[in-house]
């Protein structure tokens, strides 16, 4: 009850922190579950970023499959690489959208999103989901 609580009142954050930035930087809202690559070259990273990634969740299986529970290599754990997956592709997003996007307030809108979900993901995985869940 208190996951689908505190998952609920970030949503609701999130959602209202995207409704102020969209007005007043004038940013036009992009679709649901789409790239919205800004050019070729951005496509192009993105895809290479996605295959590296999954070439690494691949591998932090496979090494961590066979190792003790408590001696898991962090850095390969899914959890891990699924944040420094975020991170970079909406690093990039950031700079395609600062060189080449048709509207140059489109970059400040995907940098304060990133550090507002930056910002919760490492208090989830800092705190457990804050004490919620016990491994």
């Amino acid at each position: 009850m208190n996951l689908i609580l505190i998952s609920s009142i970030f949503g609701l954050v999130l959602f209202f922190i995207n409704k102020f930035l969209r007005k007043r930087l004038n940013v036009e809202k992009k679709e649901f579950f789409s790239y919205n690559h800004v050019n070729e070259q951005h496509k192009k990273i993105d895809w290479a970023i996605r295959i590296t990634f999954i070439v690494f969740v691949l591998f932090g299986f496979f090494i961590n499959v066979n190792r003790d529970p408590s001696k898991h290599i962090w850095f390969l754990q899914t959890h891990i690489l699924m944040f420094g997956f975020i991170i970079a592709t909406e690093l990039v997003r950031i700079v395609m959208e600062k060189r080449y996007a048709k509207n140059k307030n489109d970059y400040i809108f995907t940098a304060v999103q990133l550090v507002v979900i930056s910002v919760f993901l490492l208090a989830v995985f800092s705190t457990d989901f804050f004490g919620l869940l016990a491994w």
